[in-house]
């Protein structure tokens, strides 16, 4: 079946916001071209047929345009149910039954379900369709803003439409929908209940009423388009015929608009052909003679009672008035005399009929004053009333009309004469009665007219402009009135006419000018002071006796009281106060008790309106009240709990005793509204509203108390003055806030009370009277008392039977007013509760704790939201909702216990939609309804599940939340509505809040730990694809110009945030092994960051072909469109506000605008600021107009502003201005912060596509540039606020960080290819020079910006050594340059020596060009680097430390390193390091860690320097004293035993360091600093008594920390820590560098060191060692982590350097000082107790030993030169290895985990060659420091053995004594170093790499030595 929703949601879309785009246009036209079917025939369909009821039966149906559709015995039944009940062909029901299912997914439905659904369905379309028509016809009649072609377009097509015969199908529409027939109300079988598209049960003959109505409205619209001929008005008076035969039976309120529409019609019709005859539209009645005869007969035709005879009469009027009209054309048409002579006796009968009717009393009556008319729609109500005007006009106007009208007043004026003759008499009761109802007749005609014309203009004040005819009327109307009733009907037109500018003041001229002969403001005045003073002396004369009050007087005055109240309510402000400067005589019958009330209420009323004129008015008002009217003696005594003697007369009395026996209460009620009015112009609210204590106590205990007990004539005045009084408790609590001092001393008296009262001592003296009445107030509703008890009764009625009665009572809109004003109380009283019970429990509890005594009354107040007519209600139920939310936990179960759970939840759904339908501008101060819900849901998602949000989004409740499987198509809730909304973002200008919301809560729920699974999963869907969806038109839109709607464009940028953060969440959570994810991660990153276009089968440039990249910026103009999102959201903002209007300075003190603003308190404190929705503090522009409207009337009372205008003008400017300039810097904070919000958003997408799925991109260090590119241009530009650069500068340190990744990750190049070259082991993803080079100079440019902050300047510090790292070469850091020469070396042909020559030239040229721009800025950035490392934060210091490192890496002419000198720098960390390291080492704190990392900052400094340019930096440093500041460090000395294990606890607790790592945080690098000093040891000067300066000073500090390597060099602790075996290679470095100058033997350094080689010279196998053993055991663990394998290899390493040191120490004895060594040791070793490493024992090397440690050394060479062989062959052979080997390869040598299964094959091998190059290296570090090793054993062995082969008397000095060893032990020794020699030579030079020609010739000396002369004789 035609969907004609869509063609309705293109009518809207056209119609929504003239001008239509011209797509909208073009789609509008194309729609309705389509349609014009369908239009043509409009709601008739095929109907049943034999045969398609044969092929349904069949259950196998072809419907058109669709393959075979095959049904089960269900659908068949259902189908063939939906033809019975709608008249509908069977095929037609089989589509709508499968459209039903596309809707709403009817799978596991009822049958009776499903049928419901899909005739809702079809009556939906069938809506859809009317609907479109009724807004074409509308938009042509009632739009003025279309164009006008667009006018004519559709014009021209609906005239076609009427012309084809569209009205008569109206017609009979009308007639057959109400027919009980399955194309009407449905027959006697049919369904009678349907489900609409909310899932809400409808009966079916409410939508069918509603359809005839709308009809009708089509009917009455189509008369303006095409004139209405013959056979139509006929038509359609029969048609009216056919709806007043069912007035007997149904008096429903859409059957008497269908009825008076239908009457309108044809009085529109008539009276637009009389008037017209243009040539666009000329008369079709008129000229038709024949017509005009039939037509009269018919309508003089009588057969209807009252009241369906008064439609007829007044269609008799119109067809008079149309005779009338008409008669004067026929006359200038020649026609002849007779026929006008007909026309006029016609005109006259219809018009004498109508008039004996008395038509006027009817149609003001029956139709104007109902409710179903003051509640239609507001348009067709103004066109009815405004043919109304036409008609009257024309009536007025006529000759026929005038003498009828003269004809009516004359008649009233004789029967109701005042003075009738007093010597007639009546026979008879009945005869008097009789001449009462003939008098009563002739007269009402007149007063009927003068009331219709009066209800016309009073709503309609519009039509009275340029109206000369009505006030010609009003002054014939006006004159000679000899009875009260005539006189009363005028005075009321008078006030109608009054109510605008214009009417009130010529009203008031004719009045005052006295135009009439006996009515005029003299008359008034003075007939209420002649009364006054009748009565004054009355009472003079016979005391308590005052004569009666005259029934018609009291009429009359009260009719000249409205008129004056009407003049005074609509007059000019500043004329209106020179009216009537004396109003005393107003008040002076108010105390009169012979006054009628009503009487007093005008009087009261007129007094209320002139309390607006002026403050000094409303002061004098307030005296003369106090003078004149009634007090509350009676209140107030009651209050007080005192006796009264005697019954006073006051308003009490008056309630209870005057009003109360006649039902009527005008006089309570205006006595309410007057001091309601006084209330809220009140100017000095500093007495809480103390003067109000009577009023309040006497409108809580005589009015709102008791008045459900009272009766009523008129339920009008029933809920007049309940709304008077809820307004009174409304005002008592918004114009008095209560602040928390007034509660305190209320809590206070109340204490005293019922201490008194517990004591019996009585009143405590504390007046009862000083309460405020709005604390009062608060007590009533916190203790549930009465005046809570009749707001919930109020409530309680239900929103069901307010509704009903909004819709069919007169006084529904004041029941509607009593329901909003008892909300608006409690969501008040809400606000303020929670204070009040702190001080005041447990005598008065919050709000929430009351109403949860009753869940009905939680129910009540939720159920509100239903409550469509008023949106306010609605808003107010909304707010109870989100309180309520909040405090009460258990709140989901109460609405689920009450069952409204489903009602609730589409409640808010329709509510939602609504306000997306019908919100109005964005300017708009308050929120719409829409906005409320969505908070009201964001707000709640924080709750515990399951929440509100969880409810109303349709999460199931039945299991838990995060399992929820969502289906928003099949059920109607918010989410289904705002995912419509986001979808289709329709009405982007006015629904732009909606839209920002919208997207707020879609990214909370995708981020909601509960919500997240299945909201995600529910957006990836196809039938959403919303992640990807906005990307290509809404997103990257311009705009909207701030000039035209900077709201919208505020909530424009917000909404782009929200979903750039959403498009953010969906990379960051998508699971990469699932395709779905991963292909909808591909898509969002194609879209964003590729150049090209998706491709129409789908896939993306990544998925078709590999991508390339160019490095340097892209070519073309085409950015990507990440990068156009960051052009969007780069705009410079508008000059901030922050001064007033020069032209308004001097006015400030006088409005004290700096002390307003200069007060930071908030709006809750009694301030002016807020924070708004979003969380940025901005003025309230209510309070702060309040604020300065106050100020403003204080200077109209100290200035006298009334009688100066010109100066009341400016004074109200200035008010505005300032207004003005308050809302421009609002919305300037506003903007700024929504920039900023999209900048978050847009960096947040780019970083999370950067860190996480950049390898998706191929890894395109081009986008990378791109983007560093852009962000660091933002960054540096003067418009980029100091918060956009900070995000924007974490963005550019992401990207760097991930060049920086990729440059040796991966090669880049084609994914189509598996092989890998050797060449890929070089950076060959590295941009190029040119685009390095912008980087830098971009980056220093951000560096140097003159807006920054520390903050900002840490991120770009960290970039910049991010960079620097980028370039430091094109090499891999973790390959040697041995294993890339070998590598490199094979198999390169002359192109690729030419790129490696190539790679080198850039390299150097990069290195050149970056201190070359580092140069020309250094004084500059040094500046600012500096000082951040002088003055900033621990963590500032620290990188600023970093830097200067860097650059001091980077340094080739001394620029940076002779600055640092001059600046002091590298002193002051050398001081820094030894005062303040010890703190930072010991306290546990994260301000003591972050110092402590700064100290390792400065650290890394020094050590920069000191190997800068060779030695130049060490002997600078120690120039300055490092090596005494180093000594002076007591940070070094901190002994730490193992009992100091609280370390793990406060890691995992705090996340601070342990104690151990902070101490090797310290020591580690001051070793490494002290070491690097032995570079300057002169070692020529060593021996002997001239040592170095150096040397002296190295000793020195190792004297003085002799504890720091004691403690190193014991190495007792159990742990295997990689710090500790570095500490202890250090610091065997050290000794072995400068302890052999050391002549002293105190400090045991040697035998330590000797100790120390029995333990690390020994056989692995042998030794204890437990890095040994570590090391052992992973080669031995075969499933060793790649982590523990890394580590080992890093052990294996420190302990051969280790072995290094100490060989290097004993090499350096036995060459200098001619140290000998025993064969082996002599004596056993004293078995001492402790570790096995105690230095206790006194150990000295032997040759064993070494020859154990050259066996192990040469064990180790042999291993690792066997390993580097074997990774360098599988290197050679990467690209033969199958996955399965390349995996192995991994996993044996990777340093990390590698899980990526999806990795391609040549990615593994990239990987894996990578790996065993680094391993390959490691061993090749590995084979130096064994060679070193060997060697130096070697020459110790040798010479050695050949001091052993001289003459023992040849030796001298300190070993000539000791023995030798024994010749045995030399022998043995001897066998098991000629096994070692001979594994030695059995290395291959070439495989180790380095020359081994010395080693060889030491073997082979010391091999053919020890055969000769130490040999075994037997070997």
């Amino acid at each position: 079946m035609v969907s004609y929703r869509r063609l309705l949601a293109t009518v809207e879309a056209a119609l929504a916001a003239p001008p239509p785009a011209a797509q909208q246009r073009a789609e509008l036209a194309h729609a309705l071209h389509i349609c014009r079917q369908d239009f043509e025939s409009f709601l008739q369909y095929p109907g049943p047929k034999s045969d398609d009821r044969s092929q349904v039966l069949s259950k196998e149906v072809n419907l058109p345009n669709a393959p075979p559709t095959i049904l089960d015995d269900q659908d068949v039944q259902i189908a063939l149910k939906l033809s019975d009940d709608l008249h509908l062909n069977e095929i037609d029901s089989v589509s709508l039954l499968v459209a039903a299912h596309q809707e709403w997914n009817l799978l596991g439905r009822e049958p009776l379900e499903i049928l419901r659904l899909a005739s809702g369905l079809w009556f939906t379309e069938r809506r859809a369709l009317l609907s479109s028509l009724q807004l074409l016809l509308r938009a042509v009649v009632l739009d003025d803003e279309l164009e006008m072609d667009f006018l004519a377009d559709t014009r021209l097509y609906l005239e076609e439409l009427i012309e084809s015969g569209l009205r008569k199908r109206l017609v009979c529409l009308v007639k057959e929908l109400n027919r009980e027939e399955p194309a009407g109300l449905g027959g006697p079988s049919a369904e009678r209940y349907v489900m609409d598209s909310r899932g809400s049960l409808v009966e079916r003959s409410n939508i069918a009423q509603r359809e005839r109505l709308s009809l009708c409205q089509c009917l009455v619209l189509s008369c303006f388009i095409v004139r209405i001929n013959v056979q139509e008005i006929k038509d359609t008076y029969s048609l009216l015929k056919y709806c007043l035969d069912d007035l007997r039976s149904d008096q429903s309120v859409v059957k008497l608009q269908i009825r008076y529409t239908v009457m309108f019609a044809i009085s529109i019709s008539l009276i637009s052909d009389a008037l017209g005859g243009a040539h666009e539209m000329p008369s079709v009645l008129s000229p038709d003679g024949v017509f005009r005869r039939e037509f009269q007969a018919q309508v003089m035709h009588d057969g209807f009672e009252m009241p369906a005879k008064g439609f007829l009469d007044v269609v008799r009027l119109v067809w008079a008035i149309f005779i009338m009209i008409t008669a004067e054309k026929v006359t200038t048409g020649m026609s002849a005399p007779a026929d006008v002579s007909v026309d006029e006796a016609s005109a006259r009968q219809c018009l004498d009929r109508a008039c004996e009717n008395n038509v006027f009393k009817f149609l003001y009556n029956n139709v104007l004053r109902t409710a179903a008319f003051q509640n239609d729609d507001e348009d067709l109500v103004f066109v009815y009333n405004a043919y109304l005007h036409k008609l009257l006009t024309s009536f007025l106007s006529h000759p026929l009309g005038r003498d009828k009208i003269k004809e009516l007043k004359d008649l009233a004026m004789l029967s109701l004469d005042t003075y009738p003759y007093e010597e007639q008499t009546i026979a008879t009761e009945d005869d008097m009665r009789t001449q009462q109802q003939a008098m009563q007749m002739q007269v009402t005609p007149f007063i009927s007219m003068l009331q219709l014309i009066s209800g016309i203009y009073q709503r309609e004040p519009e039509l009275m402009i340029d109206n000369e005819v009505l006030w010609t009327f009003v002054r014939f109307a006006g004159e000679d009135h000899t009875n009260y009733l005539t006189l009363v009907a005028f005075l009321e037109l008078l006030s109608a006419l009054a109510s605008t500018e214009e009417g009130a003041k010529r009203v008031y001229l004719l009045l005052q000018n006295k135009a009439f002969r006996t009515v005029s403001w003299q008359t008034l005045f003075n007939s209420l002071n002649v009364y006054e003073e009748h009565f004054r002396q009355s009472l003079q004369t016979t005391g308590s006796l005052l004569p009666p009050f005259q029934e018609g007087d009291a009429k009359a005055l009260e009719a000249y009281l409205h008129v004056l109240k009407r003049v005074m309510e609509a007059g000019n402000v500043v004329e209106k106060a020179m009216w009537f400067l004396d109003i005393e005589p107003l008040f002076k019958l108010l105390p009169y008790q012979n006054v009628p009330p009503y009487l007093k209420g005008a009087l009261r009323s007129v007094i209320r309106a002139f309390v607006t004129v002026s403050p000094i008015m409303k002061e004098k008002i307030w005296g003369l009240l106090q003078v004149y009217d009634l007090p509350l003696v009676a209140s107030l005594t009651e209050s007080l709990n005192q006796q009264v003697s005697s019954q006073a007369y006051d308003m009490t009395f008056e309630l209870n005793e005057v009003e109360a026996r006649q039902e009527e209460y005008p006089s309570t009620i205006s006595y309410l509204e007057l001091f309601n009015t006084l209330m809220a112009n009140e100017l000095d609210r500093t007495d809480k509203g103390q003067r109000y204590t009577a009023i309040f106590r006497f409108v809580r205990d005589q009015v709102f108390a008791p008045y459900s007990q009272r009766a009523y004539s008129d339920a009008t005045e029933k809920w007049k003055m309940v709304v008077a009084a809820l307004h009174h408790f409304q005002m008592l609590l918004t114009l008095y806030p209560l602040l928390d001092e007034d509660v305190r001393k209320s809590s206070e008296t109340l204490f005293q009370q019922e201490t008194a009262k517990g004591s019996g001592n009585g009143p405590t003296g504390v007046p009862h009277d000083s309460q405020m009445p709005a604390l009062e107030l608060m007590k009533d509703l916190m203790s549930g008392k009465v005046i809570f008890r009749n707001v919930m009764s109020i409530i309680m009625l239900g929103v069901n039977n307010v509704l009903e009665e909004r819709t069919n009572q007169v006084y529904g809109l004041l029941l509607e007013e009593a329901v909003k004003l008892s909300l608006e109380l409690i969501v008040l009283a809400f606000s303020r509760d929670l204070v009040f019970a702190d001080f005041l429990r447990p005598v008065y509890q919050p709000l929430d704790a009351i109403l949860s005594h009753d869940n009905r009354l939680i129910v009540s107040l939720l159920e509100y939201v239903h409550y469509d007519p008023s949106p306010a209600i609605q808003q107010l139920s909304i707010q109870a909702m989100n309180i309520l939310s909040a405090r009460v936990p258990q709140l989901v179960s109460v609405i689920m216990e009450a069952g409204i759970a489903g009602n609730l939840r589409e409640d808010y759904a329709a509510c939602l939609e609504a306000s997306s339908q019908n919100a109005h501008s964005q300017d708009v101060s308050t929120e719409n309804n829409g906005s409320l819900i969505l908070r009201l849901l964001i707000s709640n998602l924080d709750r515990p599940a399951p929440n509100i949000t969880h409810l109303l989004l349709k999460f199931d409740m039945d299991q838990p939340v995060e399992r929820t499987f969502l289906q928003p198509k099949r059920h109607y809730s918010c989410l289904r509505v705002v995912l419509d909304l986001l979808d289709s973002l329709a009405r982007p200008e006015v629904n732009a809040s909606l839209h920002e919301l919208g997207f707020q809560l879609v990214y909370d729920l995708c981020v909601d730990t509960v919500t997240s699974a299945p909201m995600v999963e529910l957006l990836r869907m196809e039938k959403y694809n919303f992640f990807s969806k906005h990307l290509d038109k809404f997103v990257s839109e311009p705009l909207p110009e701030r000039s035209s709607s900077q709201s919208f464009r505020i909530n424009s940028l917000q909404q782009r945030a929200w979903l750039l953060k959403l498009l953010a969440v969906e990379l960051h959570v998508s699971d990469m092994d699932m395709t779905t994810h991963r292909n909808s991660c591909r898509h969002l990153l194609a879209l964003l960051f590729l150049h090209g276009p998706i491709h129409s089968n789908g896939l993306t440039a990544l998925d078709v072909q590999p991508l390339q990249i160019a490095y340097g910026p892209s070519v073309g103009l085409q950015k990507i469109k990440v990068l156009e999102l960051l052009d969007i959201l780069q705009f410079p903002l508008p000059e901030y506000p922050s001064d007033f209007p020069l032209e308004f300075q001097g006015l400030k003190e006088e409005f004290k605008v700096d002390e307003i603003l200069s007060n930071p308190a908030t709006i809750e404190a009694g301030g002016i600021y807020t924070s708004s929705e979003r969380g940025d503090r901005v003025i309230d522009l209510v309070a702060f107009g309040d604020r300065l409207w106050q100020e403003y009337k204080r200077l109209e009372v100290q200035y006298n502003l009334s009688v100066n205008e010109q100066r009341q003008k400016d004074f109200r400017e200035v008010v505005r201005e300032l207004l003005r300039w308050a809302w421009k810097r609002n919305k300037h904070l506003e903007e700024q912060a929504a920039q900023l919000h999209m900048l978050v958003g847009w960096c947040q997408l780019v970083e999370v596509a950067i860190s996480r799925r950049f390898e998706l991109l191929g890894g395109s260090s081009q986008v990378l540039f791109e983007i560093l590119d852009a962000c660091l241009d933002a960054v540096t530009s003067t418009e980029t606020s100091l918060k956009m650069a900070f995000c924007l500068s974490q963005v550019v340190m992401t990207g760097m960080a991930k060049l920086q990744e990729q440059s040796f990750a991966y090669s880049g190049l084609s994914e189509n290819e598996d092989d890998v070259m050797y060449l890929d082991l070089l950076s060959s993803v590295r941009l190029s020079n040119s685009a390095c080079h912008a980087i830098l100079s971009k980056l220093t440019a951000a560096i140097l910006r003159p807006e920054s902050s520390e903050a900002l300047r840490r991120r770009q510090y960290a970039t910049l050594l991010s960079y620097f790292h980028y370039c430091e070469g094109a090499v891999n850091p973790d390959l040697s340059l041995s294993v890339l020469c070998t590598l490199l070396t094979e198999g390169l042909d002359g192109e690729d020596d030419a790129q490696l020559e190539k790679l080198d030239r850039e390299q150097t040229e990069l290195a050149e060009m970056n201190f070359a721009i580092l140069k020309n800025d250094a004084t500059a950035i040094l500046d600012l680097v500096a000082k951040d490392a002088t003055y900033g934060s621990d963590v500032g210091r620290a990188i600023a430390f970093y830097v200067l490192e860097t650059l001091l890496g980077l340094d080739r002419n001394q620029v940076f390193f002779s600055q640092l000198q001059s600046r002091g720098l590298l002193k002051a960390s050398l001081a820094d390091i030894s005062t303040n390291s010890y703190q930072a080492l010991l306290l546990p704190s994260p301000d003591m860690v972050r110092q402590l990392y700064t100290l390792e900052a400065e650290l890394a400094l020094l050590l920069r320097a000191c190997f800068y340019n060779r030695k130049r930096g060490a002997q600078a440093l120690f120039a300055m004293g490092a090596l005494q500041h180093l000594q002076s460090c007591r940070a070094v000395d901190v002994l730490l035993t193992e009992d100091t294990n609280w370390d793990e606890t406060l890691k995992v607790g705090i996340g601070l360091p342990s104690q151990q790592d902070r101490q090797h945080q310290v020591v580690l690098p001051i070793l490494r600093l002290v070491l690097s000093f032995t570079t300057l040891i002169d070692t020529t000067a060593s021996n002997g008594k001239n040592r170095d300066e150096v040397a002296l000073e190295i000793l020195e500090f190792i004297k003085r920390h002799q504890g720091l390597f004691n403690r190193i060099l014991r190495d007792e602790s159990r742990r295997i820590n990689l710090n500790d075996l570095e500490e202890l290679q250090l610091a065997t470095a050290i000794l072995c560098k400068v302890w052999p100058l050391e002549q002293s033997e105190e400090f045991g350094f040697m035998l330590t060191l000797f100790n120390l080689s029995y333990i690390y010279f020994c056989p692995d196998s042998e030794s204890r060692n437990r890095y040994v053993q570590h090391i052992r055991n992973i080669d031995r663990n075969l499933e060793a982590s790649p982590p523990d394998i890394e580590s080992a290899r890093s052990m294996e390493l420190l302990v051969a350097q280790i072995r290094c040191n100490l060989i290097s120490y004993i090499h350096t004895l036995v060459t200098t000082q001619g140290f000998l060594l025993q064969v082996s040791r002599i004596e056993a070793p004293e078995p001492l107790p402790g570790s096995q490493y105690s230095m206790g024992r006194h150990r000295q090397p032997t040759l064993r030993l070494l020859a154990n440690l050259l066996q192990q050394a040469s064990t180790d060479l042999e291993s690792a030169v066997e390993e580097k062989g074997l990774l360098i062959a599988k290197l050679q052979d990467v690209n033969e290895l199958s996955r399965h080997e390349l995996d192995e390869v991994i996993k044996a040598y990777g340093r990390q985990e590698y899980v990526d299964a999806t990795q391609s094959l040549r990615k593994r091998r990239y990987v894996a060659m990578i790996e065993m190059g680094t391993a390959a290296s490691s061993c090749g570090r590995q084979i130096s420091t064994l060679l070193f090793i060997v060697e130096h054993s070697l020459e110790i062995l040798y010479i050695q053995l050949e001091s052993r082969a001289q003459p023992r008397g040849s030796l001298d000095g300190m070993n000539m004594e000791p023995a030798l060893g024994r010749r045995d032990d030399l022998e043995l020794l001897v066998v098991k170093m000629i096994a070692t020699f001979e594994k030695l030579e059995r290395i291959n030079e070439e495989k180790v790499g380095h020359s081994m020609k010395h080693i060889q010739r030491l073997l082979h000396s010391l091999k053919s030595q020890v055969l000769r002369k130490f040999a075994p004789k037997d070997f």
